[in-house]
């Protein structure tokens, strides 16, 4: 596959899951649902009907009958399956966007037209009739006419993305940064999960399960929401919505970090540690009372990791306080709640437990702000509602030196 094909067979991944994203968001009831990859790519189940749609994306690619021909061909098989079991009828889209040639096709399309162009075949130079091999009369051809809506002037990729991402800030009332990088990131991720389930009953959501699921307090890392956006564009959308001006403010700023234990490297985490200190301290002379810096917390850092890291620091002259003011001492708030200044040159406050985060948390007075990192699951709620609270998933905690 070439790498103009592949990009297009993604595009064209992106461009039915988005489809599949807005035809749940659209349904009328919570308790109507959609399947993927079962009868066609989406099947929109409601309380009066069933409708099978077929959606593609080919944006290079010119309109001919033949790009739709087994389509119709394969509808029309359902079509007879079900009419013979005595099924109530399905409703059927065939859905496309086309670089060109979208006047090939009048419709609406008659009988005529459907055997000639749709259902007539060769196959080992011999001519062939689907509809003759099902046994279907023309009245019947007729009937699923009915039953066939075919759409070859679809949206583009672009324009519906911008629809699913409209519809997304109606269903959760909220901005659109907050509907792509929240909502649409877990919508995507439920789609892809859906579409590798191995039981059809799996691959089926409710609207009202949809939006259940997809509704996030934080940013999660989704490889398909990434790959779509381009990991510079994410990390870059990111940084410009939680990181740009947090040096303007003399809050309390808490810095969580999540690192595995397998794959931790302490330079690459002094490194992080160095640049929050540097991009989120203000403690020069003509700061005054105004002067800060911030909190880290580091989860998953096993305790002797932790220990050797604060050795390192220290003997880098890198200053930094961690709540225990003397050997065998208590954990106080009070002295990790004192303010870094040029004077005592304190850098960095260390909290060495979720204890300790969460008791200074809820203890200092000032306005607090939480910046969560993590790799899988949260690991950290805030108690007190009041609390800003931003949690970003990431892959590896080294993408933070790109977020902040």
């Amino acid at each position: 596959m070439t790498d103009r094909s592949a990009v297009d067979t993604i595009r064209g991944y992106f461009y039915q899951f988005d489809y599949s994203i807005l035809k749940v968001l659209q349904l009328l009831d919570c308790d109507d649902s959609i399947a993927v990859e079962c009868i066609e790519d989406v099947d929109i189940h409601t309380a009066t009907e069933v409708t099978a749609v077929q959606c593609k994306y080919y944006a290079g690619t010119e309109y001919n009958h033949s790009v739709i021909k087994p389509a119709v061909m394969f509808m029309l098989s359902h079509f007879k399956k079900i009419k013979d079991d005595g099924k109530l009828p399905v409703k059927y889209l065939l859905r496309g966007h086309y670089n060109s040639g979208q006047h090939k096709l009048i419709l609406p399309i008659d009988v005529t037209f459907l055997k000639q162009h749709f259902l007539t075949y060769s196959e080992k130079r011999l001519e062939r009739r689907h509809h003759e091999e099902l046994g279907l009369s023309d009245t019947a051809l007729a009937e699923f006419l009915s039953v066939l809506d075919i759409d070859i002037n679809a949206a583009s990729l672009e324009d519906q993305f911008t629809e699913v991402i409209r519809q997304l800030q109606i269903a959760y009332g909220c901005t659109p940064f907050e509907a792509e990088y929240f909502y649409y990131n877990n919508a995507l991720a439920l789609m892809r999960e859906l579409t590798i389930q191995t039981l059809p009953t799996n691959r089926t959501t409710t609207k009202g399960a949809f939006l259940k699921v997809a509704d996030t307090s934080g940013v999660l890392f989704n490889e398909w929401f990434v790959r779509k956006k381009g990991e510079k564009s994410h990390f870059s959308a990111l940084k410009k919505a939680y990181f740009s001006g947090l040096n303007l403010s003399p809050f309390e700023r808490f810095f969580l970090i999540e690192v595995s234990p397998e794959t931790f490297v302490r330079s690459d985490l002094k490194e992080v540690l160095h640049l929050l200190s540097k991009k989120w301290s203000k403690t020069s002379k003509r700061d005054g009372n105004s002067s800060f810096c911030p909190y880290v917390y580091v989860h998953g850092l096993p305790d002797d990791e932790l220990v050797t890291l604060k050795k390192e620091l220290a003997t880098e002259e890198f200053c930094f306080i961690d709540g225990y003011d003397f050997q065998g001492a208590d954990f106080s708030v009070k002295s990790i709640a004192k303010r870094a200044s040029h004077d005592n040159g304190i850098k960095l406050k260390v909290l060495n437990s979720i204890a300790n985060l969460e008791v200074t948390v809820g203890s200092v007075t000032k306005t607090r702000e939480v910046y969560q990192f993590h790799l899988g699951k949260s690991y950290f709620e805030p108690a007190n509602e009041a609390v800003k609270h931003i949690q970003i998933q990431v892959k590896k905690f080294t993408d933070i030196k790109a977020i902040i």
